[in-house]
């Protein structure tokens, strides 16, 4: 393969509309990665946040037992700013294991290196391994496994220190 075929394997890639295209031959393999523009995905995850709920329960009592369980949860909102957000880079089923009989990739607690697999989404009856670009320890994994998700859904909390 030349440099001009890849440069349109790129091209036809990117007009697609495909977040990531996967390509082996015998000698070469090529992984091509868009970052697809949606406006969509961002304000559903902010409308799940319960922050209106809280302040409502806030305003009712006066008494000081009831706003001091209310910190907690904003503390702990601002606890998750310094972990790093796994998201889909895709639609489809999210799976924690490669396959029924085989152990988790990753659990909470984990160490994970930049290129570990952390778990695979499967779309359109393929199965592609979500790769992690970053260092660090999971935190949280937000997603059960076997689960429909959405591109650029949350999928893992990384604490990267």
């Amino acid at each position: 393969m030349d440099l001009k075929e890849i440069q349109n394997l790129i091209k036809f890639v990117s007009n697609s509309g495909v977040a990531e295209v996967k390509l082996e031959m015998d000698d070469v393999k090529i992984t091509i990665r868009t970052v697809l523009e949606s406006s969509t995905p961002e304000p559903a995850y902010v409308q799940q946040l319960p922050a209106a709920p809280v302040q409502q329960i806030v305003a009712t009592p006066a008494a000081p037992a009831p706003a001091a369980a209310t910190a907690a949860p904003a503390a702990a909102v601002d606890d998750t700013s310094k972990y790093i957000t796994i998201k889909s880079p895709m639609i489809g089923t999210f799976y924690r294991k490669p396959s029924p009989d085989k152990p988790m990739f990753v659990e909470v607690g984990s160490s994970i290196a930049k290129g570990d697999v952390l778990c695979v989404v499967e779309a359109m009856k393929l199965f592609n391994e979500i790769e992690s670009e970053v260092s660090g320890k999971i935190v949280k994994i937000l997603v059960d496994d076997m689960s429909p998700v959405e591109f650029d859904q949350p999928l893992f909390l990384v604490d990267p220190s």
